[in-house]
């Protein structure tokens, strides 16, 4: 297992990118690619080689779950924690991401200062496992 360093987020809403990059960035020092769609995270993952991919469920195009789906076919996410980032958090839509393959997920509206240590949390429980 390597550092956990570089984060890709795949987010469509501009707010929403920017409080997760300020979080990131300044209060946790990663490395943040942000992606406003699925495809562009399909078109930029094997070059950025993330360590994390925070993943939103609700995007126009191709979604959260299918994004997942193909991301699988481009790179080898077995030591790379994914974690859906959503405001759908009942527990059957919670079991629905874990059937994905989402190490975890993340709940919309995330706590900017929390947002590094719950990524690390759950790059540990991955690691762990």
């Amino acid at each position: 297992m390597g550092e956990l360093k570089r984060i890709m987020h795949v987010e469509d809403d501009p707010s929403i990118q920017a409080v997760a990059r300020v979080a990131l960035e300044v209060v946790g020092g990663f490395e943040v690619l942000t992606c406003t769609s699925g495809q562009e995270a399909l078109d930029k993952v094997q070059a950025f080689a993330p360590d994390f991919i925070l993943l939103d469920v609700m995007m126009p195009g191709i979604d959260g779950a299918e994004t997942l789906e193909r991301l699988r076919k481009l790179v080898d996410l077995t030591d790379i924690p994914v974690a859906f980032m959503t405001a759908k958090v009942q527990p059957e839509e919670v079991a629905y991401y874990h059937s994905l393959g989402a190490s975890d997920v993340i709940i919309k509206p995330f706590s900017p200062m929390q947002l590094a240590s719950q990524v690390r949390n759950i790059w540990s429980k991955h690691h762990d496992r």
